[in-house]
């Protein structure tokens, strides 16, 4: 961490100009919301006034504050970020509300579309030795999971969905976590610049209606979840109907829980037990 010099004014942004009330004076400018509370991770996460300087600089063009430092906060972790991944969302939590109530010690749980591995990384935080696997299309995504990862043992492998997941894994998924992408295509362009310009777009992208990622994991679930094991995915509020009768197609019960701070919105699905 580095303290700029207290008094310190320049009118060239320079490193040696710098000050914290500089910093915030060029995120406010540049649309920043909380220009305050971003400088102070700013000058927190810089190990030098050169990188800081160019860590505000990134910052200024638009780049997420996630991938200029390097991280996000998610459940109360620090989760690692790497530059052009999916960046973990706070109503993202629910899901992870929501599974929790589901995984027992010792509990078999797949990620897909992993992203940074946030759920898992939460989830292995929360429960009792699971067995925890995760999964994504994106090879930059597959490297930053598995950084995050590492520390709670979980296996982390690239490729389609479900394609790469091991064939022992079938029916035996206590449960499988999905936060897919279901921004409708045509809404891309409605969406903040910075994720935009600098997430993935295959991250954001769920189709014509959004949920065409939706309909392939649901219909993949019941090969791999145990009877009993809750597929969970999360979605928009308008999506919720559309979703629940996606989950029902494919065999599963499905319920949808709400959280109105978060404005997140997630679709659980069960698959039954015999004879149940």
């Amino acid at each position: 961490m580095i303290t700029p010099p207290p008094g310190e004014s320049s009118s060239a942004p320079g490193p040696s100009a710098l000050t914290p009330s500089l910093i915030v004076s060029r995120l406010r400018a540049a649309g920043c919301v909380f220009a305050e509370d971003e400088a102070r991770l700013l000058i927190s996460a810089a190990t030098s006034r050169v990188e800081l300087a160019a860590m505000v600089g990134r910052r200024v063009a638009g780049f997420p504050l996630e991938h200029v430092i390097g991280w996000a906060e998610f459940c109360g972790l620090r989760i690692a970020v790497d530059p052009g991944v999916f960046v973990p969302r706070h109503r993202t939590e629910l899901l992870v509300k929501e599974a929790n109530a589901l995984v027992r010690p010792g509990a078999v749980v797949v990620d897909l579309c992993c992203g940074t591995g946030a759920l898992g990384v939460a989830l292995a935080a929360a429960a009792e030795r699971i067995d925890l696997h995760a999964a994504d299309i994106d090879p930059a995504a597959v490297r930053c999971a598995r950084r995050n990862l590492a520390a709670a043992g979980g296996h982390v492998y690239e490729g389609d969905l479900d394609a790469p997941l091991p064939a022992t894994l079938r029916s035996r998924v206590d449960v499988l976590v999905a936060n897919v992408p279901y921004v409708p295509t045509e809404e891309i362009e409605l969406l903040p610049r910075e994720a935009r310009l600098h997430e993935a777009h295959r991250a954001l992208d769920g189709g014509l209606d959004g949920l065409d990622i939706v309909r392939r994991v649901a219909a993949t679930a019941p090969r791999w979840l145990r009877p009993g094991g809750h597929l969970l995915v999360e979605t928009s509020e308008r999506q919720a109907a559309q979703t629940v009768e996606i989950f029902a197609t494919n065999g599963l019960i499905p319920r949808v829980a709400t959280c109105d701070d978060l404005d997140a919105t997630v679709v659980i699905g069960m698959r039954p037990e015999p004879n149940g």
